[in-house]
């Protein structure tokens, strides 16, 4: 027996105490699906708030403990009995209860005999009472691993707001996307094993792609054991990234078993929970796969369905909440999907669909659910008792008997009207074709109802469409929404492409690009901006920006954080791609107008007086902000390291390789400063993609790029090699070379003035440099405007005999340099890099001789005029360094090009080289330190050597042994370091051992680390074994300078009295290391680096090639020292004539806009070309091509079980027919049998038995299609169960028993008759005799009409009988009379025209307007009419609408109308003895000019405020009152027109 704990009254807090809304106790189900929202603050969203204050569910954390046992008991209430009185029923063990089911001792110490209940029965209302709930907490089940849940303990009368608060703040949930309600039935059932799985998996799925939350009974039986197994299979087979399925239980308190383990006032962490069905009894254990349980409690044991409103209203909280996600705010949408289920089941079913809530039925899966589905295909009239009484005898045989007549009939009226509404009824049937998954039906019933949805306009597909959206489903938005029932405009899909772009779903920008839309319309200032504001806070690049921003707000001195503009974006922009870009967005000036927040409809932002959607319209003014909107996606997709996002904008991309090669650079940089190791990764990973769509890494090895070396070794043979399918720069080269190299050299204004190959330089992508393009476009540089197959010899002939210039000997590329007697072919020769280069080796090797001879033979204390022919050459090298550190041609400015300078290693050498030359040239000036100078000038002579290095990186043999050499000197620095730790300790030790207290620094040094250096080189010391020691060789007390003091010895016989074998192990341990271990260790250290270095050392080296050949293409012609002529003509140039510095074009180009457009089309013509050679390469994949033989495999194995299914059905189809054809026989035989016995042909008495006598039911089955709908005989609206304005119920009136001709003996409706304080007149409130005799029916009653339309009308008993039939309720009900209530509706139309004044068509129909009003404390729309008031000629509600001074006019527009209805109105207020009829008038205008109508817009008013009128396009989706939309379908008929 379950115990119930008690707990201490803890006073609630009014500052923490979450007050319920006046909305908490409404209907089950939200009225429809609302449109989607336009949210305050994006970044404030609670979702937002609550993902990133999420981080695991369980365990709770303290904090989260300390906050949920604070703010539970505050806010959560539970029930408690305070009444103990004797029940007539015992409990299982057979022991005294009280009425609430609970036993003496579970009640509380005074709830026994409290005096003020004495005397009294139990009354729930009074003796439960609220009190601090005990039970919360985190639940694991025992024995079940590591499965933990939420649960806490609720009153039945929580307000839905307390408990979703619970959920999202407290428990960490999102907001769900999507709220999937399972219902059916709660004990164990049998699906078929194929049914149970496409359940299973179809559900978890929709969860897990849309984001959703199942709620469910939470028991572990019937449908919620289902939906249990479901999570749990797909948590077993899934990894850990793609998160938890939100499965929410929701249970009454009273039934749980084993409850009292989670009762713990102080709250359970975790509570341990057993779960037992074999001790359970008529309890019910909790399912332990359920993620979150609330469990219901109204202070009752063993009561079941305790939770059902506590449910329904939470359910449609959580539908009228509001979700933001991406950029898009929905109203949460719900779906009911049903399995099997019983009474109980129906009324959940016939709920939702009357609140409009769409609902999914499992066929197959038993009882209620099969009900349904099979007579979902039939017409409504064809439902009838009979039917369902079968229906019910099979799949309820085991409690058939408990259906009273009673039930059937109401069964039956609930059946009809769920099927009257089928557009929120989806039938999954196994093998129905488009219906093969659970998910897939699910969504689409969600569309399916918000396609039938009434709406204004557009808002419909809208609403679909960002449902789709929010739940990330691409499949269905292609095949439900992007059809041909709707023609998209492009400016429809800017707000969801935005919400797609935020919430990062390509797959949807895809689509989108795809149904047409534009980015150039699509990007705008406006939108860029709002799309930067909505960077998620975990992205570095974020972090940037608001760095930024923070130096803005100290830099004004602000108060306020400035807001995120896109100066800012391009300020780190360019920090990311380098200075050599400009700038890509400027900084606005101070007179531009402000600029518009964002320009995202249905999204939150404040714009001032202008509506959302007119943000898209760009104004003439803005339309050229940006020169490259795809550039502008890709940087916001690439900042966020989106691939797949980025993938798609880049194949939309124009100046595609210098993106490429941008995006590599940007990721690069921001790869350095993550800290997250994976997201790294992932950067230097998309890096290198990019790089590779710029060039294949296979395709570097083109032939053309031996043409590099030629200059130092022509003999090389040209071998081609044979790529993957290339990059696009490898397909430009291969199509043409000229061009190709126009690419890397063209001025890309779209990327701040840069080139891409200062991109690819910039970013350090060796692959792309090292490219036999690139290389070969270097080599032409190099050679500058002589062909490169000239060889060198040829070169350095031509440098030491000039005239060989005017021969053939030296071949030119330009047509213009070919006639022998050019004399700018001198010009050309001289000014080539190779020439400049070589001229420079020759002088700084003669610099180098002259040096070296000064040095050693001609260094006098006054200087030779050699000498200062050397201190001259350095000057010339000097103002050539200085050139070098203000040549700006890029106008990055001084600090840049001083941080560009040193950065580069050999311009550190040779400013360390200059800088020892001036301080040895110092020191060599003053007499007193000559020899010092001397010293130091030799030391700069090595500085000025090793410079020499630099030289040779230019060959394509000493230039990689270079570059390994360098590598290789890191790894000596890292031995240094280890064999220093050796050299030392041996060298203390021995120091220590052998020699007493020297105190001589300089013999220290050299005993310690000098001597131990030297060892290991094998100078062993003499002296350190004691044998060849010899004291002449030492100073005994350290005072001979000159030698070292001898170690310790003996004072009489002067031997050494250190250990000798001590000195001799730690010398033999200190060879075995440094020898054997740490040398060993170095030659591998070294072989490691160079097999490393040397499988890129060619890729480095033609990227450390460039460098080279750049600072001589930019070099004065001239060597030093004559280059100070070229220096002097700069310094003119720059400095007196003002001339800017200039790069030259050859590295540098600015096209012409109609060279630039030709060239970047044919890039992107390449582009496309590649993007489908990419494409044929991943098909041709084999990995690829297994996994599409393994789908293909699944869908015909898929198809196969499907065939299997049909076949079934066509047999049981067969077989119904050939039954309809035997029952059709059997009538025949007996039509015949009674015919020939009416002629005296035998006796009845042998009459044998024909055919069955159930006639029509298998008639009534169709398998496959969907009945039409006809006109329903019988009023339907006057039918609804619950009766509007009131908690009245009708008597359920199924259609075969509307008539009153028809025998109904058990109809005995309710009596309902409202009292209405505002009207004057009124029938009797209580039909007594005597008040209803005095009415005259079916004639004027004074100034009441009470004759109908449809001529005269029974009465029985004093009261009148509806016309129609039955409706299930007596009375006159809110309706003001018996009998006809007259009423008037002028349906007012006119065409709906362009602008320019034509007529619109839709179906090649013309399109009406109709007047339609909303009035006050009403949802819906209606026509400007209503009930006449005894007397009166025009409705109230008319009058509303109209002045006073307008209403004879109006009266005169009516009798010249056309009369469209006159007789009997379908209205939900009409009873048996009160209905409407009306008369419906048609007032069209034809003329746009026409002068009636001009006043009737001019008179049209609202007395109330909350009055709306509108001219709204009329057809069969505008949201009025369902008998209305009949009137209107009729003058859509009366006119011709659409509807």
């Amino acid at each position: 027996m379950a115990m119930r704990g008690r707990s201490s009254k803890v006073l609630p807090s009014e500052l923490n105490k979450v007050r319920p809304e006046k909305g908490d106790n409404t209907a089950a189900y939200p009225r429809k699906m609302s449109d989607f929202e336009v949210v305050p603050n994006l970044q404030q969203s609670s979702s937002s708030v609550c993902k990133s204050r999420r981080k695991a569910h369980f365990p709770t954390g303290s904090n989260e403990k300390e906050n949920l046992i604070s703010w539970i008991p505050e806010n959560i209430q539970k029930k408690e009995c305070t009444y103990f009185v004797e029940s007539s029923q015992t409990s299982d063990s057979g022991r005294i209860v009280c009425k609430c089911g609970y036993l003496r001792e579970q009640h509380l110490e005074d709830a026994a005999k409290p005096p003020i209940f004495l005397g009294k029965e139990w009354d729930p209302s009074r003796h439960i009472q609220e009190m601090p709930t005990d039970a919360f907490g985190d639940i694991h089940f025992a024995g079940l691993g590591q499965k933990m849940g939420k649960y806490v303990r609720v009153s039945s009368d929580t307000p839905p707001r307390v408990i979703y608060h619970l959920m999202t703040q407290h428990w960490g949930l999102d907001a769900p996307n999507l709220l999937i309600s399972v219902t059916g039935g709660a004990k164990n059932f049998v699906m078929k094993p194929r049914l149970k799985n496409i359940f299973r998996q179809g559900l978890v799925k929709v969860a897990q792609t849309t984001g959703a939350w199942i709620i469910t009974g939470g028991s572990h039986a019937g449908v919620m054991k289902q939906v249990g197994e479901a999570v749990r299979d797909f948590m077993l087979s899934c990894s850990h990234k793609e998160g938890d399925i939100v499965t929410i239980g929701i249970a009454t308190w009273g039934t749980v078993y084993n409850r009292e383990s989670l009762i713990c006032p102080m709250g359970g962490f975790p509570a341990e929970y057993v779960l037992d069905e074999e001790n359970q009894g008529s309890l019910s254990c909790l399912d332990s796969n359920h993620s979150h349980f609330i469990l219901v409690d109204d202070g009752t044991h063993g009561r079941y369905g305790v939770e059902i409103p506590l449910r329904t209203r939470l359910e449609k909280f959580i539908s009228e909440q509001t979700k933001v996600k991406g950029g898009v705010a929905i109203k949460i949408p719900i779906v009911c999907v049903v399995l099997e289920g019983g009474p109980g089941t129906l009324d959940t079913i016939y709920n939702a669909i009357t609140n409009g809530t769409p609902c999914v039925i499992v066929e197959g899966s038993g009882r209620v659910a099969d009900v349904i589905s099979e007579v979902a295909n039939l017409p409504v009239p064809k439902i009838t008792i009979a039917l369902i009484q079968k229906k019910l005898s099979v799949l309820f045989h085991d409690t058939f008997e408990l259906f009273t007549e009673g039930k059937l009939v109401e069964w039956t009226k609930k059946i009809q009207d769920i099927l009257r509404s089928r557009q929120l009824l989806t039938i999954f049937r196994e093998g129905k074709y488009g219906q093969q998954d659970v998910d897939v039906a699910i969504l689409q019933a969600l569309l399916k109802a918000s396609r039938n949805q009434d709406h204004f306009g557009h808002e419909n597909w809208d609403h679909q469409l960002k449902l789709a959206v929010a739940w990330n489903r691409v499949d269905i938005a292609r095949s439900e929404i992007f059809t041909d029932d709707h023609e998209w405009k492009p400016t429809d899909l800017h707000p969801v492409m935005a919400a797609a772009l935020i919430s990062n779903k390509p797959e949807f920008v895809k689509l989108f690009l795809e149904q047409g839309v534009r980015l150039k319309e699509f990007v705008t200032w406006d939108t860029l901006v709002y799309l930067y504001d909505n960077i998620a806070p975990s992205c570095l690049f974020h972090s940037k920006l608001q760095k930024v921003l923070l130096e803005e707000k100290e830099r004004t001195a602000g108060s306020k954080m400035p807001r995120i503009q896109l100066h800012h974006v391009s300020q780190v922009l360019r920090e990311l791609l380098g200075c050599s870009t400009q700038p890509l967005y400027p900084k606005p000036k101070h007179t531009e107008r402000p600029r518009l927040s964002i320009p995202v409809p249905h999204i939150k932002l404040n714009v001032q007086s202008s509506s959302l959607r007119s943000l898209y319209k760009r104004s003439a003014g803005r339309a050229t902000f940006t020169m490259d909107p795809v550039r502008d996606l890709l940087i916001w997709a690439v900042v966020q390291n989106r691939k797949e996002l980025a993938e798609i904008i880049w194949a939309q991309s124009q100046d595609c390789m210098a993106s490429a090669l941008a995006c590599s650079k940007i990721l690069k940089e921001l790869a350095k400063e993550e800290e997250d190791t994976d997201t790294t990764d992932d950067m230097l990973a998309l890096a290198e993609q990019y790089e590779h769509k710029a060039i294949d890494p296979a395709a570097k090895g083109d032939a053309v790029g031996t043409l590099l070396s030629t200059e130092l070794s022509p003999e090389l043979s040209l071998v081609p090699l044979v790529p993957a399918w290339p990059g696009v720069f490898t397909d430009c080269y291969r199509k043409d070379e000229e061009r190709a190299q126009k690419l890397l050299t063209r001025v890309s204004e779209a990327w701040g003035k840069t080139t891409c190959l200062q991109l690819a330089l910039e970013a350090k992508n060796m692959n792309f440099v090292s490219h036999g393009g690139v290389q070969a476009f270097l080599t032409k540089v190099w050679w500058g405007k002589m062909c490169v197959d000239n060889g060198l010899w040829r070169v350095i002939a031509c440098m030491l005999f000039f005239p060989l210039l005017y021969t053939s000997f030296i071949s030119f590329r330009e047509k213009r340099l070919q006639p022998m007697g050019c004399l700018t072919r001198l010009r050309a020769f001289f000014t080539a890099p190779v020439v400049i280069f070589l001229m420079n080796i020759l002088s700084y090797f003669t610099f180098l001789l002259l040096f070296a001879y000064v040095l050693m033979v001609d260094f006098q204390p006054l200087p030779s005029w050699r000498e200062y022919l050397i201190y001259f050459w350095l000057f010339s090298l000097v103002c050539e360094e200085t050139r070098q550190l203000l040549y700006d041609p890029d106008g990055l400015g001084v600090v840049k090009m001083a941080s560009l300078y040193f950065k580069d290693f050999w311009n550190k050498l040779d400013i360390c080289a200059i800088l020892a030359f001036i301080t040895g040239l110092t020191c060599r000036l003053i007499p007193s330190t000559f020899y010092p100078g001397r010293i130091i000038l030799s030391l700069a002579f090595i500085i000025f050597c090793l410079r020499l290095m630099h030289i040779f990186t230019v060959s394509k043999t000493l230039g990689p042994k270079i570059i390994i050499v360098k590598r290789m000197m890191k790894d000596v620095f890292f031995f240094l370091f280890l064999l220093a730790v050796w050299v030392v300790s041996f060298g203390v030790a021995k120091q220590a051992i052998l020699i007493h207290n020297e105190e001589r620094v300089e013999w220290l040094f050299r005993g310690v680390v000098y001597h131990s250096y030297l060892t290991i080189f094998g100078q062993i010391p003499s002296y350190i074994d004691g044998v060849n020691f010899n004291i002449d060789q030492c100073s005994p007390n350290g005072t001979d300078p000159y030698k070292p003091k001898c170690p310790e010895t003996n004072e009489d016989n002067k031997k050494p009295i250190f250990p000798e074998w001590l000195t001799v192990i730690l010398l033999c341990l200190y060879l075995l290391f440094t020898n054997i271990l740490l040398l060993n260790l170095l030659i591998a250290m070294f072989n490691y680096t160079f097999q490393q270095v040397q499988e890129h050392t060619d890729q480095i080296w033609k990227f450390q090639r460039h460098d080279l050949i750049e600072e001589y293409h930019g070099r004065p012609p001239a060597p030093p020292p004559f280059i100070l002529l070229n220096h002097l003509q700069i310094l003119v140039r720059r400095g007196l004539l003002r001339r800017p510095a200039t790069r030259h074009k050859q590295l540098k180009e600015k096209l012409e806009k109609n060279e630039e457009a030709a060239l970047l089309s044919w890039e992107m013509y390449l582009k496309e070309n590649y993007l489908q050679h990419q494409q044929c390469q991943q098909k041709q994949n084999t990995e690829q091509k297994i996994r599409d033989i393994a789908q293909r495999v699944d869908i015909l194995a898929e198809l196969l079980d499907l065939d299997r299914v049909k076949r079934t059905g066509l047999v049981e189809q067969r077989l119904v027919s050939l039954e309809e054809q035997v029952h059709q026989s059997a009538q025949a035989l007996r039509w015949i049998t009674r015919a020939l016995q009416d002629n005296g042909f035998g006796s009845s008495k042998d009459v044998p038995p024909v055919g069955s006598s159930k006639t029509s039911e298998m008639k009534e089955v169709q398998l496959e299609g969907k009945a039409e709908e006809s006109q329903p005989p019988y009023h339907v609206l006057a039918r609804n169960l619950l009766y509007p304005g009131s908690h009245t119920l009708r008597f359920p009136v199924p259609d075969e028993k509307v008539p009153w001709e028809v025998d109904f003996p058990l109809y005995n409706p309710p009596v309902y008759s409202a009292e209405h304080k505002d009207m004057a007149v009124q029938d009797p409130f209580s039909p007594s005799l005597e008040s209803l005799l005095k009415i005259n029916y079916n004639t004027m009653d004074g100034l009441i009409d009470r004759q109908s339309f449809h001529g005269l009308y029974a009465v029985q008993d004093g009261l009148p009988l509806n016309p129609m039939g039955r409706t299930g309720l007596r009375g006159r009900g809110t309706l003001h009379c018996f009998g006809p209530n007259h009423a008037l509706h002028p349906v007012v139309t006119r065409w709906r025209r362009n602008s320019d004044g034509s007529i619109i068509r839709k179906s090649l129909k013309k399109m009406l307007e109709v007047l339609v009003a909303q009035y006050p404390l009403s949802d819906v729309w209606a026509l400007p009419g209503g009930s006449l008031e005894p007397g009166e000629t025009l409705p109230l509600k008319l009058k509303w609408i109209l002045r006073r001074e307008f209403w004879p006019q109006f009266q005169n527009l009516l009798k010249q109308g056309t009369e469209i209805h006159k007789g009997y109105l379908d209205d939900p207020r009409n009873t048996d003895n009160a209905w409407v009829e009306t008369v419906a008038v048609s007032v069209h205008f034809d003329n746009q000019n026409d002068v009636e109508m001009k006043r009737l817009n001019s008179f049209l008013q609202g007395c109330d405020p909350e009055l709306c009128i509108r001219w709204q396009v009329l057809d069969k989706r505008i949201p009025l009152h369902a008998n209305h939309k009949e009137l209107l379908r009729k003058v859509s008929a009366l006119l011709g027109t659409y509807y």
